[in-house]
């Protein structure tokens, strides 16, 4: 982002109290200034969505939000939707907790992945609010994936743009990471039932841009290719799209808020804390049928 363009953003985010601090050029911003439990104005969740198109992901400091509130804030933003496979929060449904035990040593989701990929409509976005967290560690690095089609060569992009890929549930690695909260709170819901194929580039409806869309966690292979033929080009792939050029790390306190655009990034929460105990609040946002770029 050029000066004049930050200049302008933070003019605007001063109209609107917002504090702003980027995370790194290619992907993040930290906002200070909001109270999400309040009643917003309409021209500041305006101001924060398009803070989100531009940066992919907000990181909104200093909140202190019931259940109730977060879905309240979640609904200014998009449709919450129901995670397939754990039910959620009593009385909030749409609220996933997002739980690692002081005696266990995988947590949920822990690889590279962009959220519930083997459904049709993936989700359009996903909050997630800090409850609990380990004295240290825990982070989340997020990577941008528009960057990381922009810089493949033109020749592979012409080769991606005629390629489909399979997004499945049951892939073995995340799936790992879903069985001690579906022992506890699952709802019957088999993986392997969840399959999805969409475009490996993906047109952004509001943003109009292109991003790599596949992911280590859930796409297994391409649209007519074996998995063995498909899996020297996805390697190369997962590889390339999370470079640290592109990425970002998030360091959490208590009462942080992401919210993050799954339509163009990954992200990846980093298992480093064993021993202690570390609770989010989860909130997926309903999308769209992916558009082919």
């Amino acid at each position: 982002m050029n000066r004049n363009k930050q200049r302008e953003q933070e003019q605007a985010a001063s109209r609107t109290n917002m504090h702003l601090t980027l995370l790194t050029p290619a992907i993040g911003v930290e906002i200070r200034g909001l109270d999400l439990g309040g009643d917003l104005p309409a021209e500041t969740v305006q101001r924060l969505r398009a803070l989100w198109l531009q940066h992919l992901v907000v990181f909104i400091k200093d909140q202190q939000l019931s259940p109730a509130q977060q879905l309240a804030f979640a609904r200014r933003i998009g449709v919450p939707d129901h995670y397939p496979f754990l039910t959620g929060l009593a009385g909030f449904p749409e609220i996933t907790e997002v739980l690692k035990r002081e005696d266990e040593t995988i947590n949920f989701g822990g690889l590279w992945h962009t959220d519930t990929t083997y459904q049709s409509q993936p989700p359009m976005a996903t909050m997630l609010y800090a409850k609990e967290l380990p004295v240290a560690g825990g982070d989340t690095l997020f990577a941008n994936q528009y960057l990381a089609w922009e810089s493949l060569s033109p020749g592979l992009q012409q080769t991606l743009r005629h390629l489909r890929a399979i997004a499945s549930a049951g892939k073995g690695a995340v799936a790992a990471t879903r069985a001690p909260r579906i022992a506890e709170q699952g709802t019957g819901r088999e993986a392997d039932q969840l399959q999805a194929i969409h475009p490996v580039a993906r047109q952004h409806p509001e943003t109009g841009r292109t991003s790599l869309f596949v992911n280590p966690a859930h796409t297994t292979g391409f649209e007519g290719w074996t998995e063995v033929e498909s899996a020297p080009l996805l390697d190369y792939l997962f590889a390339w799209q999370t470079r640290e050029a592109l990425c970002c790390r998030f360091r959490w306190e208590q009462g942080d808020l992401a919210l993050w655009d799954n339509r163009c990034t990954l992200h990846f929460p980093i298992n480093d804390y064993p021993g202690e105990r570390r609770l989010m609040h989860r909130i997926t946002l309903c999308g769209d049928a992916v558009i082919a770029a």
